[in-house]
């Protein structure tokens, strides 16, 4: 079975500017708010942030069309951009293709949007929280195998200069008293797994809703953040993205936009 492709990992050692990242998730391209979306790329032309980290359900269903929608508006934002994959990017209606090559439309638009940032102090790294089928009737909801979590783990041992570590994927890996839940098989040991390795911080989508919360990881602390909806699929908030400012001197400041 083809393995997502992983890409996103960056850090220059040392830290000599301030850092912001817009997390945006659940485009839901098919399902997409048109006006939201137009909001968002305003914030970004505007306020030129250094990286934007998209973490999953970029399309609605899969299909063509719906990554070909989504792969124009992301190459056109004024910003590099990273995505992880979520559990709707893979085929739906292709049963052949979602098991053989279920990564296959998401790599082409990965592999069309993905430009390297410049930036210093900072690691981004992917976790994979989605899987092809799971032993249970709920596909959509999230999985962290060992493979995927060695990954990552991986990655953060790269990255131990860095000043901010952080680790996108789709699933929150515990539940955040939101309306919506990930149910996340594996997520609870990840965390504190990908804690003790020095992540700083998770952020993950799915459920729609915004959310910032520290928990105690085993008896690490590490902080869990996640983004609504820019598509018409909102729950509680209306849609919205996540600013993340960070410097040396301030430390990680996340602030949720709205749009009006």
């Amino acid at each position: 079975m083809a393995c997502a492709p992983r890409r996103g990992l960056f850090c220059a050692k040392a830290m000599t500017a301030p850092v912001t990242l817009f997390h945006v998730s659940d485009l839901h391209f098919g399902a997409e708010d048109r006006e939201a979306l137009a909001w968002f790329a305003g914030e970004v032309a505007r306020d030129r942030p250094d990286w934007v980290i998209c973490t999953g359900d970029i399309t609605m269903r899969a299909r063509h069309h719906e990554f070909a929608a989504a792969q124009a508006w992301l190459s056109a934002l004024d910003a590099p951009v990273m995505v992880e994959p979520g559990n709707h990017d893979m085929p739906y209606f292709n049963p052949v293709e979602r098991f053989v090559s279920p990564y296959a439309r998401y790599g082409v638009l990965r592999r069309a949007v993905y430009r390297e940032p410049q930036l210093d102090g900072v690691a981004v790294v992917p976790l994979r929280t989605v899987a092809p089928a799971q032993w249970r009737l709920n596909w959509s909801k999230g999985r962290v195998g060992r493979v995927d979590l060695a990954h990552a783990l991986a990655g953060l041992s790269t990255a131990e200069d860095c000043g901010l570590r952080l680790v996108a994927c789709h699933h929150p890996l515990v539940e955040a008293d939101t309306t919506a839940t990930a149910s996340t098989r594996g997520g609870r040991h990840a965390l504190a797994a990908l804690a003790r390795a020095g992540a700083h911080a998770v952020l993950s989508g799915h459920v729609h809703d915004a959310f910032d919360m520290m928990v105690d990881a085993e008896g690490t602390p590490v902080r869990l953040i996640g983004a609504g909806t820019l598509s018409e699929r909102v729950r509680a908030t209306r849609p919205s993205y996540n600013r993340l400012d960070w410097s040396a001197a301030t430390g990680l400041v996340v602030s949720v936009r709205g749009m009006a």
